[in-house]
């Protein structure tokens, strides 16, 4: 079984810049197919190629053990049906990203690189890529996060009897708003591990990759 937790929202995949030539994504589109349908949606194998290329550049920048391919591929395959899922349920809600915030978030990115937003651009351009990529990418992420809050959040409620006993689990040493803070994020990661496998269950996917 896959796991399919998702954190509520990291810009993690943008702070890596994938070296995709343009070669490269010739040949990718010229073989471009879908390898899932969601609902009336669809999951392309570029899509598919360009996450699992950028998972394996972190996962290596991180130090961490490279799965067996195969794995990999279902891995990255099924958190992209996941986020499908929860783009076409923001977008049913009417849910939009303001451009002053989507573009907050993408200077952000450029500062956590050590960039100026002219010379994030330069270096994304000298990998083939284009600040439009990544802010239609900030823009997905936006979008999750906003569905996240709404469905998960209001699943969340916390009495101050949990607050005084997580505080006494502790040993005490902060205040009743950080342990709210604290008890808030625990409930809700789990409570999104229990919505994710729930939207997983209710729609229709159709997986390809074996065809």
């Amino acid at each position: 079984m896959h796991s399919r937790h998702l954190a509520p929202l990291t810009l993690a995949l943008c702070l890596g810049l994938s070296p995709l030539s343009g070669m490269a994504q010739e040949a990718r589109q010229e073989l471009d197919r879908i390898v899932a349908v969601v609902n009336e949606g669809a999951i392309m194998q570029t899509q598919l190629e360009d996450r699992l290329e950028r998972t394996r550049m972190q996962l290596e920048a991180q130090g961490g053990q490279m799965p067996p391919a195969s794995a990999l591929r279902e891995e990255v395959l099924d958190r992209l049906i996941v986020e499908e899922i929860q783009l076409q349920m923001a977008r049913e809600a009417n849910l939009s990203v303001d451009d002053t915030e989507l573009n907050r978030q993408v200077r952000a990115i450029a500062g956590n690189n050590g960039m100026s937003l002219e010379a994030f651009a330069d270096a994304l351009e000298a990998d083939g890529l284009s600040l439009g990529v990544v802010r239609d990418q900030v823009r997905r992420e936006l979008l999750m996060r906003q569905i996240q809050q709404r469905r998960v959040g209001s699943r969340v409620s916390i009495s101050e009897a949990e607050v005084q006993r997580f505080i006494e689990q502790q040993g005490g040493g902060m205040s009743t708003e950080q342990a709210r803070r604290a008890l808030f994020q625990q409930k809700a990661n789990s409570e999104m591990e229990t919505w994710v496998e729930e939207i997983r269950a209710d729609a229709f996917v159709e997986e390809r990759l074996g065809s």
